[in-house]
C-alpha cells in the first residue's frame, strides 16, 4: 500500500491494523500514476528485467471509489487470459444509483474535444463520433475492444508492465491511463472491456460544480497527452480547439449568475492560463 502523504492518522493506523501488509509513506504526494509506479517497483517492476516467477501474474488497478460486486475480479481475470491478444481489462461500471456510466472510451480525437468545448449535435454525443461505444455491448455477455477504460478498473497481465515500464508520471492527475493505454496498444496488446464483470464505481458522476483547479490540472494533462500522440498537424488543430473553447468557456463565466465573485474569477484565470499554456509545445 502506498500512502500519499495523507495529513491524518492514516500511516499509524494502517500499521497497527495490518501489520502484514508492505506499506510505503510517502512524505509527499506523488501523485496517482507515480503512487501506483512506487507499488509496481516494490512488486519487483523495475528498469532491470526481474524473472516471470518472482512477478504476480497480473496487476490490478482498482479505484478506492469502487465497490466490487460478486465474482467481478474473477470474470476480469478469466477473461485476461482467455483473450490471446488481451493486455487489460476493464469492467463495467455504474454509478452509485446504479445508473449507467461508461466505462471506455476510444482515444481522445478532434471531434471529442469539439464536443467538450464547443456546441455540437446532442444526438451525436452518445456516439462513436463522441468517443462512445453503444450501450448495447454494455449489456452483452461479450468482452468487447476499446481504446481505453476508465482508470477506475484496470487488470493488466505482467508482460505488458514490462514492456511498457508503467505510468508516466509526468502525468500527476488526470489522463495517466488513457496515455498508457495508448502505449499498451502501441505494443500490440488489446485492451478490452468485461461487461459481465460489474463495479460501481462512486465518483465521476458529475456534480455541476467546475473546479478551477481541477479545471487546469485536466487540461494541463490533456495538452501533455496531445504532445505526446498527436502528430504535429492534429496537435495544431486541437490547440485552436482548446482556445476556442477556453474563451467561450470565460464569456460564459463572465455572465454565470450562479457563481461567487471569487470562484468566478478563479475560473476565468484558469481559462486564461490554459489559453496559454496552449501556445507552449512539451
Amino acid at each position: 500500500m502506498v500512502d500519499n502523504a495523507s495529513h491524518d492518522d492514516s500511516v499509524p493506523a494502517i500499521r497497527a491494523a495490518f501489520p502484514q501488509v508492505q506499506l510505503i509513506a510517502s512524505e509527499r504526494n506523488l501523485g496517482f500514476g507515480a503512487g501506483n509506479n512506487a507499488a509496481l517497483r516494490a512488486m519487483g517492476f523495475a528498469n532491470a528485467p526481474s524473472p516471470a516467477e518472482a512477478l504476480p501474474q497480473a496487476v490490478y488497478f482498482l479505484n478506492s471509489d469502487t465497490r466490487t460486486h460478486p465474482g467481478a475480479t474473477r470474470t476480469l481475470f478469466e477473461a485476461l487470459f482467455h483473450l490471446p491478444d488481451a493486455g487489460v481489462v476493464g469492467a463495467r461500471l455504474t454509478y452509485g444509483d446504479g445508473s449507467f456510466q461508461h466505462s471506455a472510451f476510444a482515444f481522445p480525437g478532434l471531434a471529442q474535444l469539439w464536443f467538450d468545448l464547443l456546441p455540437a449535435p446532442a444526438r451525436l454525443a452518445e456516439t462513436r463520433l463522441n468517443g462512445r461505444y453503444p450501450r448495447a455491448q454494455y449489456a452483452g455477455e461479450a468482452p468487447f475492444p476499446v481504446g481505453h477504460t476508465l482508470g477506475a478498473t484496470m487488470l493488466m497481465r505482467r508482460e505488458v508492465i514490462q514492456q511498457t515500464s508503467g505510468f508516466d508520471e509526468r502525468f500527476h492527475l488526470y489522463a495517466e491511463e488513457v496515455d498508457w493505454s495508448w502505449r499498451i496498444q502501441q505494443a500490440g496488446w488489446q485492451i478490452y472491456c468485461v461487461p459481465r464483470a460489474h463495479v460501481t464505481h462512486l465518483g465521476g458522476q458529475s456534480t455541476g460544480q467546475v473546479r478551477p483547479q481541477s479545471t487546469l490540472n485536466l487540461w494541463e494533462s490533456r495538452l501533455r497527452l496531445f504532445d505526446k500522440h498527436y502528430p504535429n498537424w492534429k496537435n495544431r488543430l486541437a490547440r485552436q480547439i482548446i482556445r476556442l473553447g477556453m474563451r467561450r468557456k470565460s464569456r460564459a463565466a463572465e455572465q454565470d449568475a450562479t457563481l461567487d465573485s471569487e470562484t468566478r474569477a478563479a475560473l476565468i484565470a484558469a481559462y486564461h492560463q490554459i489559453i496559454a499554456r496552449s501556445y507552449v509545445h512539451a
